[in-house]
């Protein structure tokens, strides 16, 4: 689940996003304070909650994070308004400490290099342009699901035929207060632990 709320520029609604791959055809159905926003396939993607601020604890102009008491004021708000449908949320960290265990030059791209991070109990295979990147690093990993602050969710990909799961973050792409110009991802202390969520301190 992803979730998007700005008062000042689209008013009090709280935009939910189910599934990361786009609909290609939508069909809405209105029930109360709730549209839902349905694929072809008949599915709920998303759904738009209306009147937000008076189901949910929201701030404007902040990302909206998603936790438990979250997804239990919003499935409050769904039953509420008649829908009988159970959120099914992954509230796994999607910002993660990475270690990048190789790195190999891309077989069709000479800017890019197809590394293998480790980020806890899973390796990803991540496709990077940073000139910067080198197996050893502790790095700052999105993975797939994330929103980055940019508004971008990050999905499977495959750049120049080569699989990516994830993206290896500069300290520009999160938004981190004195980022550098250049280009280049950030590289953490040696003793940052792989796998643990990293914190965006804006």
């Amino acid at each position: 689940m992803n979730a998007f709320y700005n008062q000042q520029g689209v008013g009090d609604v709280l935009l939910v996003q189910l599934t990361i791959d786009k609909p290609e055809k939508i069909h809405t159905e209105q029930f109360g304070d709730v549209t839902l926003i349905k694929n072809e396939k008949q599915e709920i993607a998303g759904f738009n909650l209306f009147q937000a601020s008076h189901y949910v604890d929201l701030k404007d102009q902040q990302p909206v994070e998603v936790t438990e008491t979250f997804v239990t004021a919003v499935q409050n708000a769904l039953e509420k308004n008649g829908i009988s449908y159970t959120l099914e949320v992954d509230l796994s960290p999607k910002f993660v400490i990475g270690y990048v265990e190789s790195k190999e030059k891309h077989p069709n791209a000479d800017k890019l290099n197809v590394c293998q991070v480790a980020v806890g109990d899973e390796t990803l295979q991540i496709v990077c342009g940073a000139p910067n990147v080198e197996a050893g690093q502790k790095v700052v990993v999105a993975k797939v699901g994330a929103v980055m602050p940019s508004g971008m969710v990050i999905r499977d990909a495959e750049l120049r035929g080569v699989p990516s799961s994830g993206m290896i973050c500069s300290a520009k792409e999160l938004a981190l207060p004195e980022a550098p110009t250049e280009k280049g991802i950030l590289v953490l202390p040696e003793d940052a632990q792989t796998g643990t969520p990293f914190e965006m301190k804006v």
